[in-house]
């Protein structure tokens, strides 16, 4: 492993394990969208600071993640827990194979989606990030991992650039989910909320950064939230979109 992977390594552990409060504030957001004993599936577990705090509250996890090294970060942490399965893929649209773009020194923005890293690389947020041709990875689908594993509770996907595609990838309705939203793509996260209203009628809310609050006092309807989205600036950074099922749910077919 070179330096720059080390330290990259390094900063993702120090960011996501080594901030003082933020493991409580995060099971108090999670609380009423995974239930104990539940399922959760945890794309792009990354260090797995989410699947920590799925466990925590008492779900099982199945947490996919292509990054070679950060996959035996999870065994080591996880991987004696029979609660918990570790995939060493990613999830897209189709099963197969594809190219990862990674980012030694930054290895939480590596990608699956060269135009979404040619678009990233002319942003002011991403201009000090390096991307680079990696290994060729595996890649499977939402609908495949319900299939080995069951219908999950909740989803979170955090895919840089990929998360359209993921949800190409289901052609079901989940219970709830969330995938990352930037404002330097607005249309990435309008094409998530597009895919899921083709599939049921869900609310939504958003939490910014890793704060692990709730932005809005009350949960929004798919276009209150694409008006939110719409008025996002690339200088807003990041954070997720929280989807729900909406009471009654309601299946589209």
């Amino acid at each position: 492993m070179n330096a720059s992977r080390y330290l990259g390594i390094a900063r993702s552990l120090g960011l996501y394990y080594g901030v003082p409060f933020r493991a409580g504030r995060m099971r108090r957001l999670y609380a009423d969208l995974v239930p104990a004993g539940g399922l959760c599936f945890d794309i792009g577990a990354h260090v797995g600071n989410r699947l920590r705090c799925f466990r925590a509250i008492g779900a099982r996890v199945v947490a996919l993640e292509p990054q070679a090294d950060f996959a035996r970060i999870l065994r080591a942490l996880y991987g004696r827990d029979a609660q918990v399965v570790i995939v060493e893929a990613a999830a897209g649209a189709t099963e197969g194979e594809a190219r990862l773009l990674a980012s030694p020194r930054t290895p939480t923005v590596s990608s699956l989606n060269p135009e979404w890293v040619s678009r990233m690389s002319e942003t002011e947020g991403f201009r000090h990030v390096a991307w680079e041709p990696g290994p060729r990875v595996s890649v499977t689908t939402l609908d495949a991992l319900v299939r080995a594993h069951g219908r999950p509770d909740f989803v979170k996907i955090d895919v840089e650039g990929l998360e359209p595609a993921v949800l190409s990838g289901l052609t079901q309705p989940l219970r709830s989910l969330s995938f990352e939203y930037l404002g330097a793509a607005r249309d990435q996260a309008l094409a998530c909320i597009d895919r899921l209203a083709e599939l049921a009628d869900y609310r939504y809310n958003w939490s910014a950064g890793e704060t692990s609050r709730f932005g809005s006092a009350e949960w929004l309807t798919p276009e209150q939230t694409r008006k939110w989205v719409a008025r996002l600036r690339p200088e807003d950074g990041s954070g997720d979109l929280y989807a729900r099922l909406a009471e009654p749910a309601t299946t589209r077919h």
